[in-house]
């Protein structure tokens, strides 16, 4: 089974996509959620972004995103509503108020992050780590080092998660409840998890160093591949779609 950031084969349109127009499309699609405050263009953006998902079969792993998203962005339509009294007044507070403003604003805080997150999210999952990489190189001209930084950082994402989960079951069956009292207890337990999780992590990126020193990693160019991405009809189709959202997002604001 796929794990978190890995890539899920599939023969969908999105899968097909140059890897820099789905990255530049993804993140397009993310700064026009954060380029306006208009409700109803955010719902369609979200709504959008699960259909991306369906149509790629990675509704599962969607959900999953969508649910982590959620904790944190409640987080912060709390703080909103609790730190910004707008509107009609609906609760009073020693602070202030609760105003029909502060419950749209927070709601409005959900949808954005919910909608931003899922392209972004979706490009790993129908993307590999070597050809989004690759693919910034070649088209977008962007020095190596960096490139191979960022797919590294995405490749040992899983790995130390899988790391944490080996390391938690371990302890689990020497009888550390993981489960089991307050929240100062459990940051308790955690700490002996860190240390030979690091040790690990450093032994990894130590090992993946020299790999790579030894591969002649400094005497790598832009021509070293041999792959080529062209953009196609359908790849530039998509940038083109990215750029209007970003447009109508920045007009909607203006408007307001």
């Amino acid at each position: 089974m796929n794990g978190f950031l890995e890539y899920v084969p599939g023969d969908s349109l999105l899968h097909r996509l140059n890897p820099v127009a789905k990255l530049v499309f993804a993140v397009l699609f993310a700064i026009a959620c954060f380029c306006t405050g208009n409700l109803a263009f955010l719902c369609v953006m979200l709504a959008a972004g699960i259909g991306m998902a369906v149509s790629c079969g990675m509704m599962r792993q969607t959900l999953g995103l969508m649910k982590a998203v959620a904790v944190f962005s409640i987080i912060l339509a709390v703080l909103l509503i609790l730190t910004t009294p707008t509107g009609d007044k609906l609760v009073d507070l020693p602070w202030g108020y609760i105003g029909t403003g502060s419950l749209l604003a927070a709601f409005t805080t959900i949808v954005r992050l919910e909608a931003a997150a899922i392209p972004l999210f979706l490009t790993f999952y129908v993307t590999k780590v070597t050809d989004l990489s690759n693919s910034v190189v070649k088209v977008l001209h962007v020095p190596y080092k960096y490139a191979f930084t960022f797919a590294s950082t995405v490749h040992f994402i899983p790995v130390f998660m899988n790391d944490m989960k080996g390391i938690m079951e371990a302890q689990t069956a020497r009888g550390v409840e993981f489960d089991q009292g307050g929240i100062v207890n459990k940051v308790r337990l955690m700490v002996p998890l860190c240390v030979p999780l690091l040790v690990s992590s450093v032994r990894k990126t130590n090992s993946a160093a020299i790999a790579a020193e030894v591969r002649g990693f400094n005497l790598r160019t832009r021509e070293s591949g041999y792959k080529q991405y062209p953009m196609r009809g359908a790849d530039i189709a998509v940038v083109v779609i990215a750029i209007a959202l970003l447009a109508t997002a920045i007009c909607l604001t203006a408007l307001l």
